[in-house]
């Protein structure tokens, strides 16, 4: 799931569940696209257990902002609306997994 803006990541936020998983990606970085079929295959592995969505920070360099991403490939978990952990840097499906687990 691509965020567009401030407004849908707000109401994916408000309205969900399950802890929301985020991708902080550009189209130029070499390591996000190695990374995006990873992510894809967690987000598959993870149905029913948690939202995976992508912010292009290229398109959206408020939101990146917002949550203080320094470098790309980064990740955010959140909970209630609430960050609860973060990260950076290219990881596998299941050292992806593994993080969001632990959080």
């Amino acid at each position: 799931m691509e965020i567009d803006d401030a407004s849908a990541l707000a109401a994916l936020l408000s309205q969900s569940p399950l802890p929301v998983v985020i991708d902080f990606w550009a189209p130029w970085c070499g390591p996000c696209r190695m990374m995006a079929p990873e992510y894809a295959k967690a987000a598959s592995q993870a149905a029913g257990e948690a939202i995976f969505a992508k912010v292009n920070t290229e398109d959206h360099p408020d939101l990146a902002g917002r949550f203080r991403v320094q470098g790309i490939p980064a990740f955010a978990l959140l909970r209630g609306g609430q960050i609860i952990r973060q990260t950076s840097g290219a990881q596998m499906a299941p050292q992806l997994l593994e993080w969001m687990r632990r959080g």
